[in-house]
């Protein structure tokens, strides 16, 4: 129906996450029909962020720099350190504004059933990191899902005869939320890890 090259262009946006295509038809058509100088920026953006962006030599998050502003950051805790599984939960992180320290990313999380292990997610360099710095304390905020938990507790297996103190981030009842529309699971981790006040 359309001509090969607006074809082409939902076909591309296809594989942005969550967009199916209806709505790859429907972002083609607009930045064809009504966004030209919009469609153009937005080319020009990718076309110098997949040439330019790469990843931090020490946390592997995106970054045009061989060391990200977070780890080059001397303001930062450097003895804290933060394992997430992708540069999109560091922005979560520091979003909220709590967390002062630096951050490993792992680029994904254990999963034996894609052929995914230890070496895929660089947990060999982050033990490495852990020999060579100051490290005072492991934070582990991998996602709680069956495999962010797998994560966790083998890297935690390998940071402790290390002599680094290891912690896992709290999961359970969000705030201000109301008990009765919180599913079993998240209720029972959240009794787990309570602790005293």
């Amino acid at each position: 129906m359309f001509s090969p090259l607006v074809d082409e262009l939902i076909s591309a946006l296809r594989v942005l996450p969550g967009v199916g295509p209806k709505s790859a038809q429907r972002m083609a058509l607009h930045l064809l029909e009504r966004e030209r100088p919009g469609a153009e920026r937005l080319a020009k953006s990718l076309e110098v962020c997949v040439e330019r962006v790469g990843r931090c030599q020490r946390c592997r998050t995106l970054t045009e720099e061989p060391i990200c502003g977070t780890c080059s950051n001397i303001r930062r805790d450097g003895s804290l350190l933060c394992v997430v599984e992708t540069p999109a939960d560091i922005l979560a992180i520091e979003q909220a504004g709590y967390y002062q320290g630096k951050y490993f990313v792992l680029l994904g999380h254990l999963s034996p059933i894609d052929g995914i292990g230890p070496s895929d997610i660089g947990i060999d360099q982050l033990v490495t990191i852990l020999q060579g710095d100051d490290i005072k304390e492991l934070i582990l905020a991998t996602n709680p899902t069956v495999e962010g938990e797998a994560t966790a507790h083998y890297i935690g297996e390998r940071a402790k005869p290390l002599g680094v103190i290891v912690s896992r981030i709290a999961h359970g009842v969000p705030l201000g939320g109301e008990l009765e529309y919180i599913d079993g699971g998240t209720l029972a981790h959240a009794f787990s890890s309570r602790r005293t006040l």
